[in-house]
This record gives structure tokens, sequence and C-alpha cells, in this order.
């Protein structure tokens, strides 16, 4: 029995020292910001939804190569293509609860924290690219920026963007009456769907994946997306007409985990927000150039691209404004409309 005993008591110190050894390399490996000159090189994991080379990769890259430069070297950014790391709520998601560093993605499911974003599926609430930058640039972004950090734990940087929506369709779209009784894709929001039957359409709320085989077999009639995405998701394929309704801004945070943020001294907080507003442009240049090269594209593989008269749409959505104004808020909407550019 004692034999037994002795033999436990080592087994139990043994194992005690074995998880003290575990929790000090754990440490290690989390351990904040390096102070020594051998200290290894802090790396920012980043999310994006696209494939490497799309426009916010461009945006990701120029965000890494102007952090490394202004930190030299000690700080980097490693890009994660695909939602490799999940869908891009629940990115937002693991950014608030510190287990994911940084983003470049779409607002889109943002109005689940603050409500007032869902004013960018409000239809033509923007009059041009222009006024979405003023709205996004001034006061209002600021002050969107802030309520999400406070709901989410997530700090906006910056603003890059997926731009104006564009609708491909299997016939031409002039006007509204072109969109009667179609079956057009929506996301699963009550909005958009609010937004498209107030136009005559047959609203279809489907999961992305589905959309290019709901296309192709007739599922549903079209679809609203960047130029851009009807290039890369090969939409021209199963579609032969394009119009640029442009009846929703699509804009895409450069966002940071507010824990991981925290984190960081004084002086590489400083280097991140500063790499942020350098890869801004940057960003919003890419979706540009992406967009004209998508446009050139589809013409040459027979998509016709036309510019339907989009106040016959605008006509329509009255009852859209009615209804999501108050909940949205009225106030923040009239501030959007009066906003100068």
């Amino acid at each position: 029995m004692k034999k037994f005993l002795k033999m436990t008591t080592l087994a139990t110190a043994l194992s005690l020292a074995l998880v003290g050894c575990g929790s000090e390399e754990k440490t290690e490996q989390v351990s904040a910001t390096p102070k020594t000159e051998d200290a290894k090189q802090i790396v920012l994991d980043l999310s994006i939804p696209e494939p490497e080379g799309a426009k916010f990769d461009i945006a990701a890259q120029a965000f890494r190569e102007e952090l490394e430069k202004l930190t030299d070297h000690q700080m980097t950014v490693k890009v994660h293509y695909n939602n490799s790391l999940g869908g891009e709520r629940e990115v937002f998601e693991l950014m608030g609860m510190g287990s994911l560093d940084m983003a470049i993605q779409s607002a889109g499911p943002m109005g689940n924290w603050v409500k007032e974003f869902n004013m960018f599926d409000l239809p033509f609430l923007f009059d041009n690219k222009d006024h979405a930058h003023a709205v996004l640039d001034g006061e209002i972004g600021n002050e969107l920026a802030q309520k999400f950090e406070q709901a989410a734990n997530v700090k906006i940087l910056g603003w890059v963007e997926n731009g104006f929506v564009a609708t491909s369709s299997n016939g031409a779209i002039n006007s509204v009456e072109d969109v009667k009784g179609m079956k057009i894709r929506v996301q699963e929001n009550e909005l958009q769907i609010d937004a498209w039957k107030s136009y005559g359409a047959d609203a279809t709320p489907m999961a992305w994946t589905e959309v290019f085989t709901g296309l192709q077999q007739g599922v549903i009639d079209g679809h609203s997306n960047s130029l851009a995405t009807i290039q890369s998701s090969k939409i021209y394929e199963v579609q032969s007409h394009v119009a640029l309704l442009e009846d929703r801004f699509s804009p895409g945070p450069i966002s940071i985990s507010k824990s991981v943020f925290d984190g960081l001294t004084p002086e590489q907080q400083e280097a991140v927000v500063k790499a942020a507003e350098y890869a801004e442009p940057i960003g919003r240049q890419a979706n540009d150039d992406k967009i004209a090269e998508a446009a050139k594209f589809i013409t040459e593989n027979g998509v016709e691209i036309t510019e339907p008269d989009k106040e016959s749409f605008k006509a329509k959505t009255a009852a859209v404004y009615e209804k999501w104004a108050p909940i949205i808020g009225e106030e923040i909407i009239e501030k959007v409309k009066n906003t100068k550019y």
C-alpha cells in the first residue's frame, strides 16, 4: 500500500508538472506584443470572402504591405480566402469574441447588431458613388462605426466596397414593367424581399451556393450582384442580359477585433489605423477596376448590358420606405438624403 501511494504521488506530481509546461507553452503562443528583438513577428489573421487577386484581396495586400512598412516588419497579415474561416456573419461573431483578428467583407450582416446598417438595403437611397462615400467618410459613417464597435466588439478601420449592384436576367430590363412576375433571387433579407415585391417581381430568397444552378434550371429568372461577381461566379454562362439598376450600394468594412486592437501597443494601434487609411482608396479603386474589367469580359461573352429607367423603379418604393424608415430610423435616413457630396 505504501509503495502504491508513493507511485500515485509521483504520478500526480509528474502530471502537474506536464500541465504547467503546457500552460507556459500556450501562453507563449498567444502572448501579446513582442518586446525584444528576437521576439516573434505579430501576424494578424484576416478573412475575406473572395479568392486571391479579387478586390478585397487587393485591399488586404495593400494593408499588409503598409503595415509591414510602418512597423519595420514587426507586424504583418495572413489573408484567408473564400470564407475559409467562416461565413460573413460568423466572421463578425468570431472577431467579437476575440477568436479572429481581422476581416474585409460585406457589411450585409451588420444590421444584426446595429439596425441602422439595414439602410444599405433601402432601394435608391444613394444617388451615386460619391454620395455613398460622403456618407461613409463623414459623421454618419463614424456614428455607425461607433455603434457597431459597442454592439459587436469589432472596430471599423475603413470602408471599401462591393459597390452598386446590377441585375442579371434572360431578357432586357428597361423599366420596372419588365420585371413584373420575374422570380428574382434575393438574400434571406426581409427588406430586399419587400423592395422587389414593390417592383412587381416574385422575390425568391435563396442561398448563394444555389444561385447558379437555380438560374441554369429556370428556378429563378435573375438575381442582383456586382458585375465583378457576375463574372467571377460565371453567371454570364446562364444569363443573357444584365441591367445596371444600381438600386443598392454595398459597403465593405475593413475591421479588426476590438479585443485584439486593445491588446496592441499605442504605436502598433497607430500603425494599424494608418495602414487601413492607406488601403481604403486602393480597395475602392480595385472595385472600380474589377467592375470595368467584368463589364468588358461579360460583353465579349455575349451578355447585353442595359441601363434601365431607374425613375420607374423609384416610383414604386414609397411603401418600402413607409414600412422601414421607422424601423431603421427616420432621422438617419434623412441625414443620408441630405448629405452633400
